[in-house]
């Protein structure tokens, strides 16, 4: 059975691309715009993985964090954002919730890699 990784992004293109190449490396996805729509797969259709942009329509990837924490709490989580942070803030409780943190400009082997990390075969 294809671990199922479920993405979260506004912005389709980002979207559409992780989806392709996850699927290529044998992974299903689901690929959401927004966070009302990510808790409903969460509940219905749980994933292995998530991967949420930081910067949502309809609210943050924190905001996300927490409340798949609450759902899933074993689900590991992988941020994606073009904001840079002090690597202090990704040890306190933030980096608690979050399993990995990817810049957007960070090249898909690296999101691949994490994947691969944090969902062993």
């Amino acid at each position: 059975m294809k671990k199922h990784i479920l993405t979260i992004d506004d912005e389709r293109e980002i979207r559409e691309l992780l989806c392709e190449v996850m699927n290529a490396a044998g992974y299903r996805v689901t690929a959401v715009s927004s966070i009302a729509e990510a808790l409903l797969v969460l509940r219905n259709d749980p994933p292995h993985l998530v991967i949420t942009d930081l910067q949502l329509e309809d609210n943050d990837g924190f905001d996300l964090a927490d409340q798949v924490k609450v759902i899933a709490p074993q689900t590991p989580i992988i941020l994606l954002t073009g904001v840079l942070f002090d690597p202090e803030v990704l040890s306190g409780p933030v980096g608690e919730k979050i399993a990995a943190y990817v810049e957007k400009t960070a090249p898909l082997e690296r999101i691949l890699r994490e994947v691969k990390r944090l969902l062993p075969a």
